[in-house]
């Protein structure tokens, strides 16, 4: 907004008549040079186009990698016995499992360390521990808070529900 030159000069005078303090009630005029009406077209188009794009909260809160939920009956067996070694702690097949998972890749919700624990799941036919984990996380390790499932060695996971 601009304040008009006459504006204030009328206010001026009128606080004089009045007893009042000048410029206290000064009214900006309507009137906006060009540039200023530019300038704020630019901004608007910048802010609608940023809420276009910008992801929902909910999109938000999700980190890159975990994909959808996956019911535990539709793992393969190898992944439920996992599961059930999990839950009666143990004894596990590989010397690893149960160790800390740090969660470097940035897939899962972010916690603290030592939070996430890492299972292998057993890929027959393969002699190592092959590519299939799960990844559990909560402060009693055979009553976690949430189990992620992931077949391809933390690319992607998947939320285990039951």
């Amino acid at each position: 907004m601009v304040i008009n030159k006459k504006d204030v000069v009328k206010n001026v005078g009128a606080a004089t008549v009045q007893g009042t303090r000048a410029g206290a009630t000064a009214m900006p005029s309507s009137r906006h040079s060009p540039r200023t009406g530019a300038l704020l077209a630019l901004v608007l188009t910048a802010a609608m186009t940023v809420a276009t794009f910008a992801p929902s909260s909910s999109q938000a809160a999700q980190p890159a990698g975990l994909g959808d939920d996956v019911a535990l009956s539709g793992l393969p067996s190898e992944a439920r016995k996992t599961d059930q070694l999990i839950h009666s702690g143990g004894p596990f097949p590989f010397s690893r499992d149960g160790v800390v998972f740090g969660n470097y890749e940035k897939r899962l919700p972010r916690e603290p360390r030592g939070y996430y624990h890492e299972y292998t799941v057993p890929t027959p036919g393969v002699r190592s521990r092959g590519a299939r984990r799960i990844i559990c996380g909560g402060r009693v390790p055979t009553e976690p808070d949430a189990c992620f499932y992931t077949e391809d060695h933390y690319n992607s996971f998947h939320r285990i529900v039951k």
